[in-house]
């Protein structure tokens, strides 16, 4: 372990393993942002810390299963010449998920959506854990892959998920808060949610889209709504 310490190529692996950990927790905070937006602000923050402490938990014992997860990326079967493993597997479940959850989502902010008595629907927070927990086990698979591609000690790997962890709920709750405040960068996230499902599928049928496309997509979008944002204030502002 003291070697480990006194060793800059550690050092740079953790650095790297780091970053690459948070951008990949993008997706993850996006999804949780958007699902406790329906909760009331005591269960939302509740239930972003038990979304965020089960990702941890999950990205963890993946990590203590390390030959597992590397046999998931083994192809159990072939379709049309294409090697299909359990992680090609997961991943297309998961942006499926992605897909039909952002879907309905944004069916549900145009058109509305009503209970029986004409009141705005609620999500229940047992529903809200239960699609954080799919997704988290998702997202988990995919982070903890790339970090075993990334550093070679699991020591390393471990520290990075944590450090991660860390900054990804540091930052969620300012996330949720504005994506709360701001109904239009709610409608901006799901859009994102499809865009990551999509990406998960592509990813799932062996047509890999580098991330950096989509996390500059996802940048620009967001520079620009930041930009009507204040542009808006600005004009309230003037018209009191």
């Amino acid at each position: 372990m003291i070697e480990l310490l006194n060793d800059p190529a550690v050092w740079a692996s953790l650095l790297t393993l780091t970053v690459m950990e948070i951008v990949l927790g993008i997706d993850n905070i996006i999804f949780i942002s958007v699902l406790v937006s329906r909760l009331d602000p005591k269960q939302a923050k509740r239930a972003r810390q038990i979304g965020l402490a089960l990702a941890l938990i999950f990205r963890i014992a993946l990590l203590s299963i390390l030959t597992v997860l590397i046999g998931l990326t083994a192809p159990v079967f072939t379709v049309f010449g294409e090697g299909i493993s359990w992680r090609d597997l997961i991943l297309l479940a998961g942006g499926l998920f992605l897909i039909v959850k952002g879907t309905h989502e944004i069916h549900q902010g145009i058109e509305g959506g009503h209970d029986a008595g004409g009141s705005a629907a609620v999500a229940s927070f047992g529903a809200v854990i239960a699609q954080i927990i799919v997704i988290d086990m998702v997202f988990s698979v995919d982070s903890i892959v790339t970090a075993i591609g990334m550093a070679e000690h699991i020591e390393v790997m471990v520290a990075a998920v944590i450090i991660s962890m860390i900054a990804m709920y540091l930052a969620s709750g300012p996330i949720s808060a504005f994506v709360q405040k701001h109904p239009t960068t709610k409608m901006l996230a799901l859009a994102f949610l499809l865009l990551i499902g999509v990406a998960l599928v592509a990813d799932g049928l062996g047509f890999h889209i580098p991330r950096g496309y989509i996390y500059f997509a996802m940048a620009f979008s967001a520079g620009v709504e930041i930009i009507n944002i204040l542009a808006s204030r600005r004009r309230r502002a003037k018209h009191q």
